[in-house]
């Protein structure tokens, strides 16, 4: 599994290993998904379970699987970026990083909605909406805050498989530079 490289660097155009950490989020979000779309997310028994354990008043599985959809593209969208654009080393890496999850997101919404309106009340088993009139904002909130704790506790974590995949100017990088700069203009 990998990503193409960008057109400059043609070394035969082979594809660039992924960082362990992105595969085995994937695996583990692919997981997440399978059982979702076995049992529907609202009739998950893990969540039926966790729902009577704490007294909620909704399976939580479909929560989860939201939190899931901004925590794993967040490693995702950032090996992407790190690897193929300007912003490897930039302060602007983590806060793009987190807005692409969003914008997925609620693109994802967007056919959610559309399935609603197309299936009619046939979609709410589908939607997981459970009941919930503020469901579609609840998801692009548990998203949200997937993407922004992923890149908050993972980057470090990142940076270091993909600088030994020989990967290197990530956020890391950005500060000691930052600092050099800083102690430059100081020194004259």
């Amino acid at each position: 599994m990998g990503l193409r490289r960008p057109p400059g660097d043609r070394p035969d155009l082979a594809p660039l290993p992924l960082t362990g950490l992105l595969c085995c989020l994937l695996a583990v979000h692919a997981l997440v998904l399978a059982v979702g779309g076995h049992y529907t997310y609202a009739e998950v028994p893990a969540g039926d379970w966790v729902r009577d354990t704490f007294g909620l008043s909704r399976n939580p599985y479909d929560r989860l699987g939201h939190l899931m959809q901004g925590f794993v593209p967040a490693v995702l969208v950032r090996e992407v970026l790190i690897r193929t654009s300007p912003l490897r080393g930039s302060r602007w890496l983590a806060p793009l990083t987190v807005c692409a999850c969003l914008a997925f997101s609620a693109l994802f919404e967007l056919f959610e909605w559309a399935a609603a309106v197309i299936g009619g009340h046939g979609a709410d088993a589908f939607l997981a909406t459970q009941g919930d009139v503020w469901d579609t904002q609840w998801d692009m909130f548990c998203a949200l805050i997937g993407a922004t704790v992923s890149v908050l506790v993972l980057s470090r974590v990142h940076d270091r498989q993909l600088a030994r995949l020989g990967v290197s100017g990530s956020y890391a990088g950005a500060v000691s530079t930052s600092a050099a700069r800083t102690s430059t203009a100081r020194t004259r």
